[in-house]
């Protein structure tokens, strides 16, 4: 039997357990999610900054909670002033949630000496130079967060009134978030939440306190997710594959300091998982993309599969793809069943607890909820 027919019957020997939407195909172009993040990284928006760190994937999550069908794309744009280390620092708009989550870790709240920061470039580049969707069914968000108003003597920058009239052309809706309560940075906040038909969203310097909510049921999501990510098999170039395996061990790094995000991972994942099949994003798995119908096994070159697997022949080659295929499917199914359980018991405990002050994580969640309905 030719690998092209063996590839071709482990995918119909797989139809039987995985979930059918799978294998439906391109044909239907999905909704896409877009949100940016247009954050001040000088050194008063540490206590932010560490708190955000904490909260992206349970913000990730939100976005797919209202759009479980889109595809989800998030990007920042880190921002100081000129004669910092830098004046914006860009992570274009991306899938790979766990690629921008790993660039978010190492970004460090620093520099600052004068008040007014690089706003205006900062909007510009989330603006004009993030690769942003074209087409109707598209949404475009932005939260700029900060505390300090705009440079507005720099003769060189496209100040924000111009910046968020192109915006409205693009259909990108910027809010507009102010940690702490300076007078000068409200009166700007306020116009770009305005002119950029978003919301001005007002909350404590630190960011508010952030709400971690530990549940009964993150060890055992997290113990699954790492069995999960046992059968991934990278492929592609080798830099690719070796950034395939550090996200296999991302989870438990995160696990070790922090299991509540490691389990809002873990339950992002899963719920991308029942259209995707994904165990980490932004591709580079085999098994993801071969149960989702985008790559075939004889269709890989064979420099591009990993070192365990070229030395199989063509049959084990394809009995420890359906192997793998076949074990994801039965441990999404088990984590699924989990995750729908934490679900329910982080509901009850947010309407048990009492009215808090506002905090990042909070009103960046609420206004998606909002904005995304419409």
């Amino acid at each position: 039997m030719s690998l092209a027919h063996i590839g071709r019957a482990v995918l119909l020997a797989a139809a039987a357990t995985l979930p059918q939407a799978i294998f439906a195909g391109s044909a239907q172009a999905k909704p896409t999610v877009e949100v940016a993040f247009v954050l001040d990284t000088t050194g008063s928006m540490s206590g932010l900054i560490e708190g955000a760190k904490r909260k992206i994937w349970s913000i990730a999550t939100t976005i797919l909670d209202s759009n479980p069908d889109a595809d989800i794309r998030m990007g920042l744009v880190a921002y100081r002033d000129i004669g910092d280390d830098y004046v914006t620092r860009t992570f274009d708009l991306t899938t790979d949630i766990q690629d921008l989550y790993g660039n978010l870790l190492q970004v460090r709240a620093k520099g600052g000496g004068d008040w007014p920061e690089s706003v205006n470039e900062a909007l510009d580049v989330a603006v004009n130079k993030l690769q942003w969707t074209k087409g109707n069914d598209v949404r475009r968000i932005v939260f700029l967060v900060g505390d300090a108003p705009p440079h507005m003597d720099y003769q060189q920058d496209t100040k924000y009134t111009t910046t968020l009239e192109v915006a409205k052309q693009k259909d990108i809706i910027v809010n507009a978030v102010l940690a702490g309560g300076a007078r000068d940075t409200e009166k700007v906040w306020r116009d770009v939440a305005q002119r950029g038909d978003g919301r001005f969203i007002a909350i404590p310097q630190d960011g508010g306190q952030v709400v971690i909510i530990e549940t009964p049921y993150d060890e055992e999501i997290i113990i699954l997710q790492n069995d999960i990510n046992k059968t991934v098999i990278p492929y592609g170039p080798r830099a690719l594959q070796k950034h395939t395996e550090n996200k296999t061990r991302q989870l438990s790094e995160v696990a070790a300091a922090a299991p509540a995000s490691a389990s809002d991972m873990a339950s992002y994942i899963n719920k991308r998982a029942r259209a995707s099949s994904e165990a980490v994003t932004g591709g580079g798995d085999l098994v993801s993309d071969v149960s989702a119908g985008k790559q075939k096994l004889d269709s890989v070159k064979e420099d591009e599969l990993p070192e365990a697997i070229r030395k199989l022949s063509p049959q084990q080659r394809a009995d420890e793809l359906g192997k793998q295929m076949k074990d994801r499917k039965a441990l999404n199914d088990k984590l699924t069943a989990l995750v729908a359980k934490r679900d329910a018991y982080l509901m009850t405990q947010r309407d048990k607890a009492p009215a808090k002050a506002s905090s990042f994580d909070r009103e960046v969640e609420a206004t998606l909820k909002v904005q995304l309905k419409k």
